[in-house]
């Protein structure tokens, strides 16, 4: 059985990592010690506990594994001082960690999750926030290792805003379903405010074809094929049922971020995320 270690198992696209893949292959999860969010592991599966970043690089050097997808990260959109230390922690020192071991752990195949943040509104190299700063600058560490170990194959995947089951989030479309069903005005900055969203089911799809097919190493973009505009998914919204999605725009300013081009993934498209999808996501109890 082939054997996949995940680091931020606890995070959103981690924990639906680890419960679409459970079912297939023996899987390590890395977690800290003081952490209390355990997973429901079930058979074939092993929690790698670390009390700090010297136990976890013992841990490491205990496993071997096959795939190693690394989701782990601490996310802040707009930072402040005490920000600081934990996104270098989680962003670059945790992840470079993991890298020194990748050959001690016989991986074969390493999946790094990254943003479209790294490259602003469609600018290679320009940072949005720190957070993707400190992500642009971990690939650069991605790159020594790879010189370091060329029999390893490197795939860096950039990601848009997701959504879907178990979002715990303080994200858009989380906030619009807690609106709807929770009869609150959203706010909403633009009529004409356009965000490209995937459904994470889209995203485990195009991690199941790096895992079992032999798919070129690189950097890939995993993006919707439509931008959706805030305002026609409100509409359809109301067009579905009695009851309404409150909204109060604040303006009519064109908002559309561009999307750098990195290769789109062999054989992937999305599948899950259409309006419809989306709609029917928000207003499902």
């Amino acid at each position: 059985m082939k054997k996949i270690l995940i680091t931020g198992s606890t995070g959103f696209i981690g924990s639906s990592l680890f419960l679409n893949l459970k079912g297939k292959y023996k899987i390590y999860l890395v977690l800290r010690k003081k952490n209390k969010k355990k997973p429901n592991l079930g058979k074939n599966h092993k929690i790698i506990y670390f009390k700090n970043y010297e136990h976890l690089n013992m841990q490491l050097k205990k496993i071997k594994t096959d795939i190693l997808i690394h989701c782990a990260t601490h996310y802040v959109k707009k930072h402040n001082f005490t920000d600081i230390s934990k996104i270098i922690k989680a962003n670059i020192l945790f992840g470079n960690i993991i890298l020194e071991n990748l050959c001690a752990m016989k991986v074969k195949k390493f999946i790094n999750f990254s943003t479209v943040w790294e490259n602003y509104n469609g600018k290679n190299g320009l940072s949005f926030n720190l957070y993707s700063a400190y992500k642009q600058s971990f690939r650069k560490i991605i790159d020594y290792y790879k010189i370091k170990n060329k029999n390893i194959k490197f795939y860096n995947i950039f990601i848009s805003d997701t959504y879907g089951e178990n979002d715990k989030r303080k994200k858009l479309i989380t906030s619009l379903r807690h609106s709807y069903f929770n009869n609150k005005i959203q706010i909403i900055i633009s009529k004409k405010l356009y965000v490209n969203l995937l459904n994470v089911k889209d995203i485990l799809r195009a991690i199941n074809l790096i895992v079992t097919k032999k798919i070129i190493p690189g950097n890939y973009i995993l993006k919707n094929t439509i931008d959706f505009n805030l305002f026609n998914i409100v509409s359809k919204i109301n067009k579905k049922k009695n009851k309404k999605l409150k909204v109060k725009w604040m303006s009519s300013k064109i908002i559309k971020e561009k999307i750098y081009k990195y290769k789109t993934l062999s054989y992937w498209k999305p599948k899950f995320s259409s309006l419809d999808h989306l709609v029917n996501f928000i207003i499902k109890n």
